[in-house]
């Protein structure tokens, strides 16, 4: 089993990762019945795509030579409706100025961002949006 998840009311839910014990807490989100100060868990799937795909690539920099350390991900989750559901995510990764990249290895980046887990693991019909920052 990979967590435990516990309804604690008022639209909260407590999640242990039961290997390690961290704890996540969720809240609905303000524009559906939440406080909005935590995580949702439709923020939480954002924010695992860009959290995926630095991890993939960090994986990966040994393999291909390409240093991402200092990388930063910043996520925008919007949302759709008729059914509610994450719509589009748009992450935009910035990378450290340690570059620049070469244009091989800014394919392979892009490759490997757009073929993470979590980015193969979403429906069909969520636009996954990957901007990529290269430094000058």
């Amino acid at each position: 089993m990979t967590a435990e998840v516990i309804y604690t009311g008022q639209l909260r839910t407590r999640a242990e990762h039961l290997q390690s014990g961290t704890v996540i807490e969720t809240d609905a989100p303000t524009d559906n019945k939440g406080k909005g100060e935590r995580f949702s868990p439709t923020d939480l799937v954002a924010t695992a795509l860009a959290s995926c795909i630095l991890t993939t690539l960090a994986i990966a920099e040994s393999t291909h030579d390409i240093n991402i350390d200092g990388a930063t991900a910043e996520v925008q989750k919007i949302m759709a409706s008729d059914p509610r559901r994450i719509g589009e995510i748009v992450v935009t990764i910035s990378f450290p100025s340690s570059g620049p990249y070469t244009d091989k290895e800014k394919t392979k980046i892009e490759h490997i961002a757009n073929t993470c887990p979590v980015h193969r693991s979403l429906a069909a019909d969520c636009v996954r949006t990957i901007n990529f920052n290269w430094p000058l």
